[in-house]
């Protein structure tokens, strides 16, 4: 399982230059004027994750395989695209498509940038890409919401459970709040609201993209992000995308240090990550032999069949068990031969719930 995660702001916030440097590609071409992407780019990025590595190393596996996420660079956003303006109607349908929102933030002073509202306000910005995706919600609701109240005069049971909860979606609109803080009552309403695809109701990430020099602690506009995330319940990093732009150039070896110069101890992608599993909660487990080291990601709480899924089909299908080792252990212990004579490796059932860094060996027939 990966997660896409449509990269959305205004014109010229850095868009374009945090996509190229995070797929490590030059597919969407970055230029300073509005629309300069029109169709969505997309990028597979490997997820960095240094455990896998070590447990590569235990296992003598001939390849070591992460995960991956995408990245999609979606055309730039202005008001009254909920209207058709400018490219709304493209940006809008490409939204829908995407599990998270990553809103990128200019949050940086420069005068050879032209800003299409020509100021630097990250907090004005987030709030005109935020009122186009509200107001398309709330045109969609005010035909919908009826529709299905109509029907569940009838009996409809369906149709009732559709009214109660886009109804709460509704209202929230109409007070200026995202539809995401609707809290359905049972999971009936939990699936058809997740069924109705309202823009609001998607994660968001704020990127603070900042100066070099304001890479390592963000500035004072990029503190109002953090606070407005934190209000909202969302999440937010700091990135500078000039310094992933360099990384990208760079060999492996120098980057470490060209960080550590500037005070950093990860890259911007690493940041983005993290926090993007943790908006959608998201973990990671692991298979380990002599061919491959593989990283798998699967929602946080599921059990061990619907993990054994993300393999495959068939090995959720015809589940037995699975024989899981905590990472910690594995390491600790030399591998799974080591686990095993210690009485680590464990045997465990249909309930079970996978935790992050286990290394598990399903056992399923078909």
């Amino acid at each position: 399982m990966g997660f896409r995660c449509g990269i959305v702001g205004l014109p010229n916030v850095g868009k374009s230059t945090l996509f190229n440097a995070l797929t490590e590609t030059q597919a969407a071409q970055a230029a300073n004027y509005p629309f300069c992407t029109i169709e969505p780019n997309v990028g597979q990025v490997a997820v960095p994750d240094d455990r896998l590595e070590k447990i590569a190393a235990i296992a003598g596996s001939a390849k070591i395989v992460p995960t991956q996420l995408a990245f999609v660079d979606i055309a730039g956003l202005v008001k009254g695209a909920s209207k058709g303006e400018g490219l709304g109607n493209q940006f809008l349908g490409n939204i829908r498509e995407v599990d998270a929102i990553v809103h990128v933030l200019r949050c940086f002073e420069d005068d050879d940038i032209q800003h299409v509202a020509n100021k630097v306000d990250p907090i004005a910005d987030a709030e005109v890409v935020e009122t186009e995706l509200m107001l398309a919600d709330l045109e969609s609701l005010e035909k919908r919401v009826p529709a299905a109240a109509k029907k569940a005069t009838g009996g409809d049971k369906e149709a009732k459970a559709m009214a109660s909860v886009l109804g709460q979606a509704l209202e929230l609109l109409r007070d200026g709040k995202p539809a995401r803080l609707t809290e359905p009552k049972d999971d009936e309403e939990a699936r058809l609201f997740e069924q109705a695809q309202l823009l609001t109701a998607k994660p968001v990430l704020y990127v603070c993209n900042v100066a070099e020099e304001d890479a390592a602690d963000g500035n004072a506009l990029s503190a109002q992000v953090f606070e407005k995330a934190k209000a909202e319940g969302a999440e937010a990093v700091v990135v500078s995308a000039a310094i992933e732009s360099e990384l990208v150039a760079m060999p492996a070896e120098e980057r470490a240090e060209y960080l550590a110069e500037l005070g950093l101890t990860e890259s911007g992608l690493s940041r983005v990550i993290r926090a993007g599993y943790k908006l959608l909660g998201l973990q990671t487990f692991f298979t380990a032999g002599p061919k491959e080291a593989r990283a798998w990601t699967f929602p946080a709480g599921a059990k061990a069949p619907q993990a054994a899924g993300e393999i495959h089909s068939d090995f959720e299908r015809g589940f037995i068990r699975a024989e899981t080792i905590a990472f910690d252990d594995y390491v600790a212990l030399g591998g799974e031969t080591g686990a095993r004579e210690a009485g680590k490796l464990r045997q465990e059932g249909k309930e079970y719930l996978v935790q992050d860094g286990d290394v598990v060996l399903f056992k399923f027939n078909v």
